[in-house]
């Protein structure tokens, strides 16, 4: 009798972890940028569940918009809407495309972002002549602090460790044209002191080649607390992760498709990843469930370039 109410016990326990991850999902939408029309360079961002339904144009314009971050239920994007071509500006909306503010009127690089505290501050980089400083905002856009690295070139920023340290991609010159650029993810305090530097690409290995990624833009996994990104190693681009210490760094997965940006849900059991070939001819967007490690492809051959896949709450 004992037995039964133990297996019972454990049915309803696994019954309901699994009822409470069907309900994380659901919850859960992914937003995606794509090359609508390559004769205008007409980027817009998409939104769909995260089954791979209800894909939707959720800023359908004809500029450049395009997402690297979310928060919450609160989706960033940058764009070139009513301003000169590729001359970025902060916005904001919702899953639906809905309620869409500008939220600063500092022109910004084309970079990732991050936030803290509750979302109420956002690292960004502006658009400037340096190409190492990073500016703090407010939720209005105010500036409220600038961070200058050590490098000559910084972008991507990530905040880690409850805001109080900054993970980002740097370069030694001021770009990827210049020799010498040996681009690698460094991680400094948040007042830009103590720059220290967390990968390091295989000095043997010339597969990035000038242009290609030696170190993507950093993602947090939030639960496992170490940083990923993406890395031409071997001929093909695929996922790699570091501690916060730079004491470990390794390969993260084993797709056989190059993986290139992606992004983790919040609870850190869903990676979200774009998906390519080598000749980068059709781009997808994949999700992939981190314990068992099992992958969909979520997008279809609808549009060549889907792209840069982030989590948001619908």
């Amino acid at each position: 009798m004992a037995r039964g109410v133990i297996v019972l016990a454990l049915l309803t326990l696994l019954s309901s972890c699994n009822s409470k991850e069907d309900a994380v999902r659901h919850e859960l939408g992914l937003v995606y940028n794509v090359l609508r029309d390559v004769d205008i360079d007409n980027y817009e961002v998409y939104a769909m569940d995260l089954d791979g339904s209800n894909k939707k144009n959720i800023t359908d314009l004809y500029p450049v918009d395009w997402t690297y971050y979310s928060y919450e239920d609160t989706l960033y994007f940058i764009s070139d809407r009513g301003t000169c071509k590729r001359c970025y500006f902060l916005y904001k909306s919702n899953f639906k495309g809905g309620d869409v503010q500008k939220v600063s009127e500092l022109e910004l690089a084309d970079s990732w972002m991050s936030s803290r505290k509750d979302g109420t501050e956002l690292i960004v980089k502006p658009k400037l002549i340096t190409e190492n400083t990073f500016y703090i905002l407010d939720q209005k856009g105010n500036i409220i602090n600038r961070l200058e690295t050590e490098l000559a070139y910084a972008a991507d920023p990530l905040f880690v460790n409850d805001g109080e340290q900054v993970v980002f991609r740097g370069g030694k010159t001021v770009g990827k044209h210049i020799d010498g650029f040996d681009e690698e993810l460094y991680i400094m305090d948040s007042d830009g002191s103590n720059l220290k530097q967390l990968t390091h690409y295989p000095e043997e290995d010339g597969s990035a080649g000038k242009y290609g990624y030696r170190a993507g833009a950093p993602k947090l996994n939030p639960t496992e607390n170490f940083v990923t990104y993406q890395s031409k190693q071997d001929g093909k681009y695929s996922l790699y992760a570091t501690t916060l210490d730079g004491s470990k760094t390794w390969k993260l997965t084993e797709n056989s498709q190059n993986e290139g940006w992606h992004d983790w849900s919040p609870d850190g059991k869903w990676l979200a990843i774009e998906l390519f070939d080598d000749e980068q001819s059709q781009f997808h967007i994949g999700l992939m469930n981190w314990e068992t490690k099992e992958m969909e492809v979520l997008t279809d051959t609808t549009f060549q370039y889907q792209q840069a896949p982030n989590f948001i709450y619908k």
